[in-house]
């Protein structure tokens, strides 16, 4: 399906909010996780590589869009999931079920273990273990990467003056912040607590056109409240989009709270790209009824 902008709403001040709707790429590698992974992938088929390694949560979008990735492009795929205490109800776990389902060998670690992921030793051990692969990292940012984020937007958006983004690891942000016009701001929302990712990404790009809006991480990476699924929930039923509640929820809330408290100027054009991630929500249903409490909303 073709990636398309689509309008969601004119504010009393002239403000024109719209949504690029990136999560209808494909049904299981969707928004940036598509793009993360085509050079990726293409990089891989160039070095003649037939396994591919990554690294990933328990509900890990990146984990779900590559496993399903290497199926459809014939590379065995491999999994290091945080957490050996995941290994004992993976099989409850509806992105880890999906990753089993299209074929990647899952490999649990322990948290302090999982930590060392980018270690040359580490590294190491999982060569000696699984013989030659193409690593990709956590959340799949690399250089490859970053090129195919920089391919989200297209000549059209040249006409927003704002561009917002979720933010995990900060290839998405670099990769549209290396593409956009030197008249366009890009504010990106950390689904992490902390600032420490200002300077990861400074050291990714040399744009200095981005910011990163710290206020919206809703207590942390997976972390929802009430107010956020109430949020998304009523987005879905107002626009037909839906949302994920651990990045693109967070942006969309953030973005329009701060049109509402008057952060941009009067007559501003902001484009929000919606990251896909969409695969997340029925692991979080799952969380939010064993806890009684309400759930996201599954139509589109």
């Amino acid at each position: 399906m073709e990636v398309f902008n689509q309008h969601i709403r004119c504010f009393n001040n002239e403000i024109e909010l719209y949504i690029k709707r990136e999560d209808v790429i494909h049904p299981y590698i969707s928004g940036n996780k598509f793009r993360k992974l085509k050079y990726n992938l293409l990089q891989a088929q160039k070095e003649q590589h037939k396994k591919i390694l990554s690294f990933g949560g328990a509900y890990s979008n990146h984990i779900a869009a590559l496993a399903y990735a290497g199926q459809e492009y014939n590379f065995e795929t491999i999994g290091i999931i945080r957490g050996e205490e995941v290994a004992y109800n993976h099989h409850k776990n509806p992105t880890l079920q999906f990753a089993t389902k299209c074929g990647m060998h899952l490999h649990f670690v322990a948290r302090e273990v999982y930590s060392s992921k980018t270690e040359t030793s580490f590294i190491a051990s999982l060569q000696a273990l699984y013989g030659d692969f193409y690593l990709v990292p956590e959340g799949g940012t690399n250089a490859f990467a970053i090129k195919g984020c920089q391919e989200i937007l297209t000549p059209n958006d040249i006409e927003f003056n704002y561009i917002c983004c979720a933010v995990g690891t900060g290839g998405t942000l670099t990769g549209i912040s290396n593409s956009t016009n030197s008249n366009q701001k890009i504010i990106g929302f950390p689904a992490l607590k902390g600032d420490f990712l200002n300077k990861e990404i400074a050291g990714l790009t040399t744009s200095s056109n981005w910011e990163l809006c710290l206020d919206y991480h809703f207590g942390g990476y997976g972390k929802v409240t009430p107010e956020l699924i109430a949020f998304i929930n009523n987005f879905n039923s107002k626009y037909k989009v839906p949302l994920d509640p651990i990045y693109t929820g967070k942006m969309a809330y953030g973005v329009i709270d701060l049109i509402e408290k008057g952060y941009f100027p009067p007559k501003s054009k902001i484009l929000m790209i919606h990251t896909g991630g969409l695969q997340g929500i029925e692991g979080m249903n799952k969380l939010l009824k064993s806890k009684n409490l309400n759930t996201i909303d599954t139509y589109a």
